[in-house]
């Protein structure tokens, strides 16, 4: 049988990464550990994990003609990602992510545009087909809005299931919001989006009523160690999810994101898909990276079978 095809259109990064005691408050210097530089992005990290995990993947992205560049573009490759789309673009670097991570395994991220910012509506229209001819597209808000807006209407003209993780948070216009098909906010996301304060479930509801008016058929709002709170035709629950041991969170949302897209696409159901979502997570965080700290899909396979046990 014929797998459905999924496009992702987003940022890609050079990760520069250090363990600090805990996060520096302004003018404060501080000892850091095991610095490493590693591939990144918000649009690489969940095109690798929807490529690793299973997904008939192509990936619209930018990254600088430079060394590093071009390095990343071949371990996509290696990640069974399509690749025709990703740009080396003259003049400019590719994008950088400056991360501190403390001592619980939290994250604070600065990044530079770079290359990411040339994923422009004009690049984006070299590939118009292949977003009408594919069957969904995942996008997050590392690349220019303008480029996203433009992708989620001519997806969602063409049948094409539309799928937003809106990160880094920030407003979003109505116009965008009625495009999309599934939304994947997380708490602090969620309120930007709805200005509603996510602390209990009821908030979560009520912000989730707050997307489905715009027009938003499903809201995902994932809540950490709770898990996340589903919401489809307006009827929402919590889905928990599992507890590990974190090494760091980094790429965590976005190894969840590929894997619920990739599982969707799969046939399962939006409770399964969650489900293999969560576990994917869990498993991401007790590994140090991101694109390092994505599971095996036989790792996320086993992984639930020892937690349904």
């Amino acid at each position: 049988m014929k797998r459905k095809k999924l496009i992702v259109l987003g940022s890609v990064n050079v990760d520069h990464i250090l363990n600090v005691p805990k996060f520096p408050k302004p003018g404060e210097t501080l000892s850091g550990s095991n610095y490493k530089i590693s591939f990144g992005g918000k649009g690489a990290n969940q095109a690798v994990a929807a490529g690793r995990l299973g997904a008939n993947i192509q990936f619209i992205a930018a990254v600088g003609n430079d060394e590093l560049g071009n390095k990343i573009k071949q371990q996509l490759n290696n990640d069974n990602i399509n690749t025709c789309s990703v740009a080396c673009i003259e003049g400019q670097n590719t994008g950088v992510a400056l991360i501190l991570v403390n001592a619980q395994g939290e994250n604070q991220i600065a990044i530079h545009a770079g290359a990411n910012a040339q994923v422009t509506t004009e690049y984006l229209l070299k590939y118009k087909e292949d977003i009408i001819n594919a069957d969904a597209i995942l996008m997050q808000l590392e690349t220019p809005l303008a480029t996203i807006e433009q992708a989620a209407k001519l997806a969602k003209q063409h049948q094409t299931q539309v799928i937003l993780n809106p990160a880094p948070a920030q407003k979003l216009s109505d116009d965008l919001l009625k495009h999309i098909d599934i939304i994947t906010p997380n708490e602090t996301e969620a309120e930007y989006l709805t200005g509603i304060k996510v602390l209990t479930e009821k908030d979560a509801e009520q912000a989730a009523i707050f997307l489905h008016k715009k027009g938003i058929e499903t809201v995902i709002i994932t809540l950490g160690c709770k898990g996340a709170w589903v919401s489809s035709a307006q009827q929402g629950a919590i889905i928990a999810g599992f507890k590990v041991k974190a090494i760091d969170t980094i790429g965590a949302g976005d190894t969840f994101n590929g894997m619920l897209v990739t599982a969707l696409l799969e046939g399962k159901t939006l409770e399964q898909a969650i489900k293999y979502a969560h576990a994917a997570g869990a498993l991401s965080v007790t590994k140090p990276g991101a694109q390092t700290a994505v599971p095996s899909r036989n790792e996320v396979e086993e992984f639930l079978e020892q937690q349904s046990k």
